[in-house]
């Protein structure tokens, strides 16, 4: 009798034989026995390079759908914005307001996801004739999402709607304050809700429990593009555009969506992958004042990809929120004026390396602290880590590196001298963090808190610490094992250090833009000898690989130095290994070099043959 289908599905196979890399992963081809099959057809009917087929292949691309994923458009992927629940009422208030020259309010978060959302609606409503008031709330003083006393405060210098982005979902309390004030609210918010939502003329938001669009991977940004795009068809019906005052051109305001979602880690798929491919092309035409500037600023050298926003670009917005002024993301974004633009970016590049020596020192301290709570087995689900003297705008990016670090979801917790602590925790893949804090919130366990399933953000007592890591523990454990089981490192494909060249990382570049949700190909390099090792800048280690007829690929490991990476390089000078990474261009004082991005190491005796 015959096996069922189910049954017969094949694993992928190993890649190169590798079992247990230096980092004990399993190295596995990213495409079982069915994506080999559909890599083929790929490639077959589109005429298209056998790797990039693959790479198309293993992100589930089939193969009639190949060439729309290579040009992902604005037009072909955005959707109808009324399939949004509660999107007719709040195009057609937002229209009122711009009709009758109404005094609006602004009310972002302080992330760039934030910054980015107040940027591009203040643009647009400038735009309509309109002069919104923008208001980004201190991360220490005011924390996130409205507040009464900044409600109040709006109220007081005339606004008459609020627009809330990237919050405003779980502001009960806030957001009836603004009714009993005479304010109307429109809530434009992508974070996970709750049942009870406020009160509001509309709550838009994909991630309500009666919202069907199926839009929830956007981010905030990317959900206000697609409100703008229902707005700007509610004033075309009531006839606000004519000869006088032409539609604004929403395709010229891409990069702000782009940067806002690459920072916001927001799954690169559909509608997100057009808005940064898009974004990308504004960015590189440099005509926007505050990102041209920033750009200058971070020292970006080349075209922009969508890691500069990532890591150069998103860091530095979000500076300001985390140790500077709030709303100096926002002041840049809208900034007109080169001189004041290069000025704030001048300010937040000098925020963003003060920050990362905040980070490094406070890293330094909470993996101490996780070393010592976990023990040298590094037992448990999750790592809960907390001090006095922290600083809060940095235990988000702490946070991060735990994770990284331990591969667990891992929590960082700032603590005031009053017991009072404010912690931000990220996830890995299959633990959903977001729902665990809201339930954690039910239990009484925190003040406050709330996220999405990568990322969370809480407020709890300090004798409240012990119980949330037990209940994280408990709720987290069997997601974050399951996960940590499966934890093989996937690779698209193979090559040697004669063919890493730039042609080829221009065809890998055709799949992109990479990120979360479409993530950067990982590339092997067999049995190559690690002709160079060394330390080099803040614990990274460059390296440089020889293969069999003599060709030379340069290759770094970020933060390696000290861990199993770096040790295995430094320790197998002269010898061959097998190398997994991203390839890219490196650019160095007007030289273009290919380099090779390490994320893993493997050596060939150890393989399975």
């Amino acid at each position: 009798m015959a096996a069922p289908a189910a049954v017969l599905k094949s694993q992928p196979r190993l890649f190169l034989g590798v079992e247990s890399s230096v980092s004990e992963r399993a190295w596995r081809d990213r495409l079982d026995e069915r994506g080999q099959a559909r890599a083929l057809a790929i490639a077959q009917r589109q005429n298209l390079p056998e790797l990039l087929a693959r790479i198309l292949a293993g992100r589930g691309v089939e193969p009639e759908n190949a060439e729309a994923f290579l040009d992902p458009t604005i037009k072909g992927l955005m959707p109808d914005p009324d399939t949004l629940t509660a999107m007719p009422a709040a195009a057609a208030r937002i229209a009122d307001a711009v009709t009758s020259g109404e005094s609006v309010a602004i009310f972002g978060d302080y992330d760039v996801d934030g910054a980015t959302s107040s940027a591009l609606l203040a643009r647009y409503l400038r735009f309509c004739g309109l002069d919104p008031a923008v208001h980004i709330p201190d991360r220490i003083f005011e924390g996130y999402g409205p507040n009464v006393e900044a409600i109040r405060s709006l109220a007081e210098r005339g606004a008459k709607l609020l627009i809330t982005v990237d919050c405003g979902t779980t502001s009960i309390e806030p957001l009836e304050e603004a009714r009993k004030l005479g304010m109307d609210t429109v809530v434009i918010d992508h974070h996970q809700a709750d049942v009870a939502l406020p009160t509001a003329v509309a709550v838009v938001n994909p991630n309500r429990a009666d919202d069907l669009s199926g839009l929830g991977h956007l981010a905030a940004v990317g959900l206000v593009f697609v409100t703008l795009v229902a707005l700007n068809r509610e004033l075309r019906k009531r006839g606000f555009w004519n000869a006088a005052r032409s539609e604004p051109d929403l395709l010229s305001l891409l990069h702000m969506v782009a940067l806002g979602t690459v920072a916001d880690v927001v799954p690169l798929k559909g509608l997100n992958r057009a808005f940064v491919a898009k974004g990308l092309i504004a960015l590189r035409r440099r005509d926007h004042v505050g990102l041209t500037a920033l750009m200058d600023a971070a020292r970006l050298s080349g075209p922009p990809e969508a890691w500069h926003l990532g890591f150069m670009l998103g860091p530095r917005i979000n500076a300001g929120g985390r140790i500077g002024r709030a709303d100096l993301g926002v002041r840049l974004l809208l900034e007109e004026d080169v001189t004041e633009a290069g000025r704030i970016a001048a300010e937040l590049d000098r925020l963003n390396t003060e920050r990362r020596a905040i980070e490094q020192a406070t890293v330094a301290q909470a993996e101490a602290e996780a070393m010592a709570s976990m023990g040298l087995e590094e037992k448990g689900a999750v790592v809960v880590t907390a001090a006095e003297g922290w600083h809060p705008g940095v235990v988000g990016l702490v946070a991060a590196r735990l994770k990284e670090r331990y591969g667990r979801p891992a929590f960082a917790i700032a603590l005031e001298p009053g017991g009072i602590g404010t912690g931000s925790g990220r996830s890995i893949t299959g633990a959903d963090l977001g729902q665990a804090v809201r339930r954690a919130v039910a239990e009484g366990l925190l003040m406050k808190g709330g996220g999405h399933a990568m990322a969370a953000g809480v407020t709890l007592r300090k004798d409240k610490i012990a119980l949330f890591r037990a209940f994280l523990e408990e709720t987290l454990g069997a997601a974050v094992e399951a996960a940590r089981r499966e934890r093989a490192l996937l690779i698209d494909g193979a090559v040697t250090a004669n063919a890493a060249n730039v042609g080829l990382i221009s065809t890998i570049a055709r799949a992109g833009p990479f990120g979360s949700g479409n993530p950067e190909p990982v590339i092997a390099l067999p049995s190559h000898t690690v002709a160079y090792a060394d330390v080099v800048g803040e614990k990274h280690v460059r390296v440089r690989f020889k293969s069999g007829d003599g060709t030379m690929l340069n290759a770094i490991a970020f933060r390696a130095a000290g861990e199993d990476i770096g040790n295995a390089l430094i320790q197998n000078r002269g010898r061959a290994v097998h190398a997994a990474g991203s390839l890219a261009i490196d650019r160095w004082q007007g030289e273009e070099r290919v380099q090779l991005r390490l994320i893993d190491v493997a050596l060939p005796e150890t393989a399975k043959i």
